[in-house]
């Protein structure tokens, strides 16, 4: 279609609130779009929310029934042809997060596959830009809401570092529900490499002193993960922490782990609630560890790390208890029967897609209504390094 590095250079010129505009002119010039407008998801994974008003178009369309929705799941660009015009909508995706879905407006008759390749990497480069913009405008913060977050919400979403992530070794997403009211649930990774380090994070009490707490905990975390510590360090460092701050008042559950990205070999420390479940082939099975103290009950914790090894075509579930604990009407929990149940049913859909699968699930076991906890699911396949898949 044309050279991307014109639009990446507009891209990075451009003022932050003014990136789909950008696009908009790029594309008028270039393969005469009529208009040009951008989505992003919402914080619940339920609603496409529009990014810049524009005259007659919806503020927010469904993700499961729309046009844009499919684009947008099946992270493929989809055409509907119109005797007007053609409507073309292409995923907006970084490093396998998915932010939204750009639509183009195109004239009638106009075949849009010659177009896909250059397209996507507008997309692509449209989609480093956001994130770029986003330490200095709101707009694109602001889009993702369908309705007001609370405050703790507003301070445990500004921790996540997104909400899946794409790499040849592994796919990883999680969700957090309820998406506009969370307390003290949360979730971390990092990339390096030859390793990704996971956080599963529930965090005692409600509201802001839920939120302050897991604050203080996630980036002790981080802190000492930059400072290069092992992971039985990264543990007792923000143990010490939590405990300094509250003196055994308050603590933090938390199950850390570090995969190594080329032998699949897993260490991990259980400090708390947050558990984990694997998916080898149809068989569903609890890894189960030695249990811990959680961050913060106590004075100079020493933390023991465990090991296990993830095999290619492996999947591991990861839930707080606000998953596992919910019981359904008749009394049964969520992790007795009913989430091995579910998690072999959606065997068949990508990462991205089972968090909230599993969340409408635990969702008709508690009987429909609203859940009495955060709930945090975390699901990562495993592919393993090129050396280490069978063929």
């Amino acid at each position: 279609m044309y050279e991307i590095a014109d639009v990446e250079q507009a891209l990075r010129r451009a003022a932050p609130h003014r990136l789909v505009s950008v696009v908009e002119d790029a594309l008028r010039e270039r393969c005469d779009a009529l208009r040009v407008e951008l989505r992003l998801a919402d914080y619940g994974l339920r609603t496409l929310q529009l990014v810049e008003r524009t005259p007659g178009a919806d503020l927010s369309v469904p993700i499961h029934d729309s046009p844009q929705g499919r684009a947008f799941d099946s992270q493929e660009p989809y055409a509907v042809q119109g005797p007007a015009s053609v409507l073309l909508h292409l995923p907006v995706t970084v490093r396998g997060d998915r932010l939204g879905v750009l639509t183009a407006e195109l004239p009638p008759g106009t075949d849009p596959r010659p177009l896909f390749p250059g397209l996507a990497q507008v997309c692509d480069a449209l989609g480093h830009e956001i994130l770029v913009a986003e330490r200095d405008t709101d707009l694109y913060v602001l889009a993702r809401r369908a309705t007001r977050l609370t405050l703790a919400a507003e301070m445990q979403w500004q921790l996540l570092p997104g909400r899946s992530c794409a790499r040849p070794e592994f796919a990883l997403a999680a969700h957090l529900e309820p998406a506009y009211a969370i307390f003290g649930d949360n979730y971390d990774w990092s990339v390096s490499d030859g390793r990704l380090t996971l956080t599963v994070t529930n965090g005692m009490g409600e509201g802001i002193e839920a939120a302050l707490l897991t604050n203080l905990a996630i980036n002790a975390l981080r802190n000492a993960r930059r400072a290069g510590l092992a992971l039985v360090d990264q543990a007792a460092l923000a143990d010490q922490a939590v405990y300094a701050q509250y003196r055994g008042g308050a603590f933090v559950s938390v199950l850390l782990l570090s995969f190594d990205l080329t032998t699949g070999e897993v260490e991990a420390v259980d400090a708390g609630s947050p558990r984990v479940w694997r998916l080898r082939g149809h068989s569903v099975e609890s890894i189960d560890f030695e249990a811990q103290l959680p961050l913060g009950m106590f004075e100079d914790t020493v933390y023991v790390p465990e090991r296990f090894t993830v095999q290619p075509g492996d999947r591991l579930l990861f839930g707080s208890d606000g998953v596992y604990a919910a019981v359904s009407p008749a009394g049964e929990s969520y992790g007795d029967r009913a989430l091995a149940r579910a998690l072999r049913g959606t065997r068949l859909l990508p990462p991205t897609h089972v968090p909230q699968a599993m969340l409408r699930e635990l969702t008709a076991h508690h009987g429909g209504g609203l859940l009495e906890d955060d709930a945090l699911v975390v699901c990562l396949d495993w592919c393993g390094a090129a050396s280490t898949v069978a063929v």
